[in-house]
């Protein structure tokens, strides 16, 4: 599939600029934002395929329909937030807070003329399976913290649920890119994790990358002006006392946990955190994490 006009730069598209090698991580964070352009950013296959039936049936097409393909594919929701923030730079009033709320604000018709046909991370990873397996593994895991997070804003109530469901969403893009841009360093911090599983991601990362995916995906999403409240929920090192933050970090912490099943050592503090949050006990609160995985 051929790349959007959006997703150009002189004399390269994302399949050759994902061609790249990166066998070497950058010196460091000034380096690592270098390798990346939002609007170069390749899409899900389904997502890809969706757009360009949507394409041909713009007058059925509103924001709601569009957004339920678009939402639940991280890089592309990114590429799309990013894009309204720009656009909408210097202006009054209120910034979109999810991607719904960005379609509305962009409209159906500029967004099929600012979009042209994406390239797909299936196209850009297609000689590398263990690359394209891993990146598939973290959105995964990625659509199941979603799904926790949304589940324990229903318990509490929270108006802003769709905010923090989105704000999961994005809470791992930037492993996203790792396994896209630089999947022999993907592979590497992988293969570490599994041959010892005390070792912090953290410090796995800021030994092979010379960052933490954390600290490169912050400030991203600052040049890429993405919604701020997306970017404080997200933000694990900040403002840890806010019930959202929590709420998205425990979600996102449950699904790491229960990525192999639901005997980790750590689940035990994992549901107490979780029971504080929602205010259940214990045994209710175990029972509703596994419904909601159901």
């Amino acid at each position: 599939m051929p790349a959007s006009t959006d997703c150009m730069i002189p004399h390269m598209d994302t399949a050759t600029f994902a061609a790249i090698p990166m066998d070497r991580a950058p010196r460091d964070l000034q380096g690592w934002m270098a390798q990346f352009d939002v609007t170069l950013l390749p899409v899900l296959a389904d997502t890809a395929v969706t757009i360009e039936e949507m394409r041909a049936n713009e007058d059925g097409v509103d924001a709601h329909m569009l957004a339920q393909t678009i939402a639940l594919d991280p890089l592309m929701s990114v590429k799309v937030l990013s894009l309204v923030g720009r656009l909408r730079r210097g202006r009054e009033g209120t910034e979109p807070e999810t991607v719904t709320s960005a379609l509305v604000m962009l409209g159906i018709t500029p967004f099929f003329k600012l979009f042209g046909p994406q390239t797909t991370v299936e196209d850009c990873l297609a000689g590398d399976e263990r690359a394209l397996e891993g990146f598939n593994s973290v959105l995964r895991r990625i659509h199941r913290a979603a799904n926790f997070a949304i589940g324990f804003a229903v318990q509490r109530l929270d108006h802003d649920a769709a905010v923090i469901h989105g704000a999961t969403l994005l809470h791992d893009f930037a492993e996203l890119l790792l396994w896209w841009r630089a999947p022999i360093l993907a592979k590497e911090i992988a293969r570490r994790q599994r041959e010892d599983s005390t070792l912090r991601s953290a410090d796995i990362q800021r030994q092979l990358l010379h960052v933490t995916l954390a600290e490169l995906q912050h400030a991203l999403m600052v040049r890429w002006q993405l919604p701020v409240i997306l970017a404080r929920i997200t933000d694990d090192g900040q403002h840890n006392d806010s019930a959202q933050v929590r709420n998205v970090g425990l979600a996102v912490r449950l699904a790491r946990h229960t990525a192999e099943g639901w005997d980790s050592a750590a689940l035990a503090d994992d549901v107490r955190e979780i029971a504080e949050l929602l205010h259940l006990g214990p045994e209710p609160t175990l029972e509703l994490l596994r419904d909601i995985d159901a």
